[in-house]
Order: structure tokens, then sequence, then C-alpha cells
């Protein structure tokens, strides 16, 4: 058995993110935020041997829903952040469940978010919504109504 934990996602300003997260969806500080410098912690770290040897400064946070569900943000500061994320390649969006997605879009837009498709009722005749949004750095954010597996079990 399996059961995801986390997503981490980059972006490139930490602490705008994390106040991003905050306001929109209103996920908490778990951990940190952690700095890493290959100058000061060693190429023998933890961190180099998870992220690389090419990372050399970083930060990251540990933020969750209330559901405890996590998201981990990193800002790769050397090398910096200098791409859009690929748009389909390899983990291309998170799928959160929101109570109001109207509400929850609202929110996304007025904290200079986007939303990027139109509401889809997937079941006719059920409250069983989806759209598309990105946060202010590009990342996908699936919005749903519904936990997956009401709205897609039994179809």
């Amino acid at each position: 058995m399996a059961a995801i934990t986390h997503v981490g996602l980059a972006v490139p300003d930490l602490d705008k993110a994390i106040k991003w997260y905050r306001k929109v969806f209103d996920f908490h500080i778990l951990a940190g935020p952690f700095e890493f410098d290959v100058e000061t912690d060693g190429p023998e770290s933890m961190t180099n041997d998870l992220q690389g040897p090419e990372i050399r400064k970083m930060r990251n946070v540990h933020l969750m829903s209330s559901d405890g569900f996590g998201i981990e943000l990193f800002e790769f500061q050397d090398p910096s952040f200098s791409e859009e994320p690929p748009r389909h390649a390899g983990f291309f969006h998170i799928a959160l469940v929101v109570d109001d997605i109207v509400e929850t879009i609202e929110r996304i837009v007025q904290h200079g978010g986007r939303q990027r498709s139109k509401m889809w009722n997937i079941n006719k005749g059920k409250p069983h919504y989806l759209v598309y949004t990105e946060d202010p750095f590009g990342n996908i954010i699936e919005l749903y109504s519904r936990n997956t597996s009401e709205m897609y079990g039994n179809r």
C-alpha cells in the first residue's frame, strides 16, 4: 500500500509562494523554511544527495493543508529558477479538493494566479466539478469539488 504525503513544487520566490499558498488555500507552515548552502553545509549533505551536486544553494519549506496533504516548496538559488515549468513532462499538476470552487478561483486570481480552463461538470446531475488554475509561478493547480474516488468511481 502507498499513500501520497506531499508534492514538491519549484518556485522563484519562496517567501511570496508561502504567503500565496497560505492566503489562497489556508495552508500552514509545518516545518521550515530551511536553507542549504554547499559552502557551509558541505557536498556530503542530505540536500546534495537528494537534489544532486549541481544544487549549490536553495531554500525550502513544508506546508500542510487541514486534511494532512503537504506541499514542499523549493526556491533554487544557485543555479536559479530560470525557466517556466514544463507543461506536460513528468508531474505537471497537482489537484486539490476545495469547499467552493468559484470562491477559490476568485482568491487565486485576486492574489496573482489565473484560471486556465472553464469549470467542467464531469458527471451530469452531480456536483462533480473541476477546473485548471495556476499559481503566480506557473504551477498548474487543478481544483475538484469532490475527492477523486467520488468524481471518477463507477464511471
